[in-house]
Order: C-alpha cells, then sequence, then structure tokens
C-alpha cells in the first residue's frame, strides 16, 4: 500500500495520525467499490427488465413467467457485483496486503448469498412447472424441495461461518457431530415432516385434490397443499386447518378418494313406515296395485313365474317398487349395489333401508339428487296402503 504521508500528507500536517488515515482510506477504498459494483449492477438490471419487457406477450412461455416470478435473472446479474467487488481492491491495494484477504472474505460470503439465492429460484422454478402437472397431484413435490431447502441453507451456513473464521467446513461439520441432539430438536418438526411427507407420498395416502376428514372434526375438506411441515386442508365452510404431516401418519383418518375415483356415490337412508299399515295383499290388490303403479307390472309378473312370496304384503310390494325405480332412475349407477331391505322394527316404526350409488359424486349435486329420489319414495308410500311412521 501506499506510504499514508503521500496520500494524507495534508491531513498528517494538521494532526491526523497515521492510524486513522489508513482507516479513512479503507473506508473510501470499500465504499467506492461498494458504490462502483452496484452501480454498475443497477445499470445492468434495468436493462434487463428493458429487454424482457420488449418481449412480446405471444412469446412468453410458462418458463418465462416462472424465471419472472422467481426473479432468477436479477439474482444471477447480483453476482456481478460479487466478481467487481473480488478485482477492484486489487487497484488499491498490493496482494499479500492483509486488506485484500479481509475484503475477498466479505465477497466470497456475499458470492455465496448470491449462489443460495439462484439455487433456490431454481428450485422454486421447477417446483412451480412440476405444480401444473398431474403428477403433482399424486407426487408433491414441495415438502422435498423444502426440505433441500433446508440442506442448502444449512450447508451455506456452515461455508460462511468457515470462511468467517477461516477454517475448513469439514472441521465444523466434526464439531457439529457433539452437537446431533441439539440439532435434532432445533430442527424436529422438519424432520418428521420430511420422513411423514415421505411416507404419505409412498404409501399413497393424501395427495391433493382429496378430500379427507379427522375424526376429531379438526379437518373436513380438500387438501389444497402439502408442504415439509403442513398439511393445508381447506374445509367445506371455506375455513382453512393446518395439519402436521406426522400427525396423517400416526392417526386415523378418512380419505374419500376411493368414492370420487369409483363409479358413485353412497346413498343410503332409512324409511320409517306405520307397522299397524302392513298386511297381506290378495291377488286382486296385487292386480289393482299393477293399474296404479304401471312400473310394476313387469317385475311383479317375473316374481309370479318365479312364485316369489315378496309380493304377498304391500310392504314387500313397496321394496321391489323401490329397487325397480332405482335400477331405472338416471342418477343412479344400475352398475353398483342397489339393496332395498327391511330392518328390525323399533319403537319409531319399521325401517326400510335405502341403499345404493349415485353417479354424481360432486357434494350440492349429490345432495340434490338424493333427495329428489327419497322425495318421491316417500311421497308415493300412500299407494301402497302404506303409511310412514310419525311420532304422536
Amino acid at each position: 500500500m501506499l506510504e499514508i504521508g503521500k496520500k494524507y500528507s495534508a491531513l498528517l500536517k494538521s494532526g491526523l495520525s497515521e492510524d486513522f488515515g489508513d482507516f479513512l482510506y479503507g473506508a473510501t477504498v470499500v465504499v467506492a467499490i461498494v458504490a462502483v459494483s452496484f452501480g454498475i449492477n443497477w445499470c445492468i438490471q434495468r436493462l434487463f427488465k428493458w429487454i424482457m419487457s420488449k418481449r412480446t406477450k405471444s412469446k412468453r412461455g410458462r418458463w418465462h413467467g416462472y424465471l419472472v416470478k422467481r426473479k432468477l435473472g436479477q439474482h444471477v446479474l447480483l453476482l456481478i457485483p460479487g466478481m467487481i467487488m473480488y478485482m477492484l481492491p486489487l487497484l488499491f491495494y498490493e496482494k499479500e496486503d492483509p486488506m485484500i484477504r479481509y475484503l475477498h472474505r466479505a465477497d466470497i460470503i456475499y458470492m455465496i448469498v448470491i449462489i443460495i439465492m439462484i439455487l433456490n429460484s431454481v428450485m422454486y422454478c421447477f417446483l412451480d412447472f412440476y405444480s401444473t402437472t398431474d403428477t403433482n397431484k399424486k407426487h408433491p413435490l414441495k415438502g422435498l424441495v423444502q426440505a433441500l431447502q433446508v440442506i442448502l441453507y444449512f450447508i451455506g451456513g456452515i461455508i460462511i461461518v468457515a470462511v468467517l473464521i477461516d477454517k475448513s467446513p469439514a472441521v465444523l461439520l466434526t464439531g457439529l457431530g457433539a452437537s446431533a441432539a441439539v440439532l435434532m430438536l432445533i430442527f424436529k418438526d422438519s424432520i418428521l415432516g420430511f420422513v411423514a411427507g415421505v411416507q404419505l407420498s409412498q404409501n399413497n395416502m393424501v395427495r391433493i385434490g382429496d378430500w379427507i376428514q379427522m375424526p376429531d372434526g379438526s379437518a373436513n375438506g380438500t387438501v389444497e397443499e402439502i408442504t415439509l411441515n403442513t398439511v393445508k386442508v381447506r374445509n367445506w365452510d371455506n375455513t382453512i386447518s393446518m395439519i402436521p404431516p406426522y400427525t396423517l401418519v400416526t392417526t386415523p383418518f378418512k380419505n374419500w378418494r376411493g368414492m370420487t375415483e369409483s363409479g358413485g356415490r353412497r346413498a343410503d337412508k332409512c324409511i320409517y313406515l306405520d307397522v299397524n299399515t302392513l298386511e297381506i295383499y290378495s291377488p286382486d290388490m296385487i292386480e289393482d296395485i299393477m293399474k296404479a303403479v304401471p312400473a310394476l307390472q313387469a317385475p311383479i309378473r317375473q316374481k309370479q313365474a318365479e312364485g316369489s312370496s315378496e309380493i304377498s304384503t304391500n310392504v314387500g310390494i313397496y321394496r321391489l317398487y323401490i329397487e325397480t325405480y332405482l335400477r331405472t332412475h338416471p342418477y343412479v349407477n344400475p352398475g353398483l349395489d342397489i339393496i332395498v331391505t327391511q330392518k328390525e322394527a323399533t319403537a319409531y316404526g319399521l325401517p326400510i333401508e335405502v341403499y345404493f350409488f349415485t353417479k354424481e359424486k360432486a357434494w350440492a349435486a349429490y345432495e340434490r339428487q338424493q333427495s329428489d329420489i327419497f322425495d318421491h319414495l316417500l311421497t308415493i308410500v300412500p299407494e301402497f296402503g302404506l303409511k310412514l311412521y310419525q311420532r304422536p
């Protein structure tokens, strides 16, 4: 470095000490280097944004949007000040000067931080693209990306500390072995979340879009996001529930995916009849009911040919009507189970259980369709000489 007396001869004559002159010179150089570096970077950033804005919307693909959203280009350009700050000090100091070592050390830390930001942007650009694919619903990667992000920050932190204390990162990692228990305590949720996320994905327990229901009522809705530490569920009342992934591994829960992937959604209700209205049907009464309800003509004729006793009572004929009605109804999937059975009589009447699957699985449409079906089944009860049970 030049002699301090030559640089600050005027100030020295006024009583300035050499130590303070050294400090003032170093501070001036550092400020100048930082200002020049980031001034050049500002100009390049403005040019980059101008070039990107000139691209027509027709040429902008999905990747263009991801790169802009995650600011990958801006982060890469931040390497330029780092390279400038590494070279400029050599114009003011000798290569062996201690100041060079300090400035280069600070510059290395800066470059490490920028490289971490770049890698982080690259991971999230890939995640943004992957999130638009159908595979993401079956195998979400956000939890894995967050785990890699934690590892990246951890490694970056180790390297930065190693640069600051001028030691090898291997030495620090060796020393951290003794602190493994403390580190596991600090990162407990992340470790449990990562392991649970792997289990959820590997065993195909939960996907994005699944309808899940927790037994304690804490969640009952659609899975929107699976991350390292939480599973985000939008409940049917539009509230949001955040569930730790390991809770889904350790606690039983109901996943309605099987229903949504099947051919229909189950409807299972009971119609309660007044036992005092049950009666045996004579052949004439059977003929009368066939005239009153033409849809029963073919089924009753078939039962008569089979010699079935099912049509000997009004409740038996009513059950036959329900099954016939459901098998021909456009809302009902005839390929799945249709069961109409009589349960044990109770103090609330004779229950007729009606079990079938609607073709529509969406909640609102399903409720409307199965309500329409039961509206009809309830209102036609008097045609069979029956009454619905109503508690006095």
